[in-house]
C-alpha cells in the first residue's frame, strides 16, 4: 500500500517529452531537484535541459524522439531500460498549437496537433505499462491545456485579433484528459497512477507575441513553466498516491 507522504525520488527514472524547452524542461530541473534520474524525449537538442540536471547530481540521458511514431517510441523505451534498467515516471509534454480558425485548418496542421498531442501520449503510455506493471509501480503526468476544457484560451496577436488556440489543439488536449481517465481506472489496481494537468497562459516559445488579457484573471499574471513543473513533482511524487484521474488546474483561476 502506497501511503502519500513528502517526496523524495531519488533511484527512479523519468521519461520527460518536450523537454528541450518550457514546461518540458522546467519538469525535468525539478523532477532532478528531487533526486530523479531524467531521461529526455525530444526532436530537438535538449543540451541545456540535460547540463542543468547533471550539475543537481543526477544522471540525464537524450534520446532523440518524434512522438508520432510508435517504432521510434519503442526504441525510446527499450533504450531507457537497457540504460537504467527500470521507468518510474512518465511525463507526457511534447505538443504542438496551430492558431487558426476551422475553415483555415488543413489536414496537415489538424494531424500535426492531434499526432503529436494526442496519438504521442497514448503511444508513450502504451509504451511503458508493461515496464510499469512488471514492478506494480508507476506515475503517469500527462500535459494537457485548459484549451482541452473551455475550447480553446482567449489571446491576441500583437496587432491583431487573431491568436485563439485552434481546433485541432484543443480537440487534441481535451482527448488528453479523456484519455487520462480511461487509463486511470484500468491501470490503477496495477499501483499506477495516472493524472493530468491544465495550464492556462504560460511563458513559453508558444505563447510568445500573444497576449492573454491576464489582468481579468484571479491570478493576473502569466504562468512560469516552473508552475507547471512543481504541480508534476506533486503528481509524480509520493505526494499523490490517492490521487489518479485528476486533472490539476494550473491556470491562475481562469477556469
Amino acid at each position: 500500500m502506497q501511503i502519500s507522504r513528502q517526496p523524495d525520488l531519488t533511484g527512479q527514472v523519468a521519461i520527460v517529452t518536450g523537454a528541450a524547452r518550457g514546461i518540458g524542461q522546467a519538469s525535468a530541473w525539478a523532477l532532478a531537484a528531487e533526486g530523479a534520474d531524467v531521461v529526455t524525449a525530444d526532436l530537438g537538442p535538449s543540451n541545456a535541459t540535460l547540463a542543468r540536471v547533471r550539475e543537481l547530481g543526477r544522471r540525464a540521458l537524450d534520446v532523440p524522439t518524434d512522438v508520432t511514431r510508435r517504432d521510434s517510441v519503442r526504441q525510446l523505451v527499450q533504450r531507457v531500460v537497457a540504460e537504467f534498467g527500470h521507468i518510474d515516471i512518465l511525463v507526457n509534454n511534447a505538443g504542438t498549437l496551430a492558431r487558426v480558425g476551422v475553415e483555415d485548418t488543413s489536414d496537415e496542421l489538424w494531424d500535426r496537433d492531434i499526432n503529436t498531442a494526442l496519438r504521442g501520449t497514448f503511444y508513450c503510455i502504451q509504451a511503458v505499462l508493461p515496464h510499469m506493471k512488471g514492478r506494480q509501480f508507476g506515475k503517469i503526468v500527462n500535459i494537457s491545456s485548459v484549451s482541452g476544457k473551455i475550447g480553446g484560451v482567449a489571446s491576441r496577436a500583437e496587432g491583431s485579433n487573431l491568436g485563439r488556440s485552434g481546433p485541432a489543439y484543443a480537440a487534441a488536449k481535451a482527448g488528453v484528459l479523456a484519455l487520462t481517465k480511461w487509463v486511470a481506472k484500468d491501470v490503477g489496481r496495477d499501483g499506477i497512477y495516472v493524472n493530468a494537468i491544465a495550464p492556462g497562459g504560460i511563458e513559453t516559445e508558444m505563447t510568445r507575441g500573444y497576449d492573454y488579457g491576464v489582468e481579468n484573471i484571479p491570478i493576473p499574471r502569466m504562468g512560469r513553466p516552473e508552475d507547471v513543473a512543481q504541480a508534476v513533482v506533486y503528481l509524480a511524487s509520493q505526494m499523490s498516491n490517492y490521487v489518479t484521474g485528476a486533472i490539476l488546474d494550473v491556470n491562475g483561476g481562469i477556469v
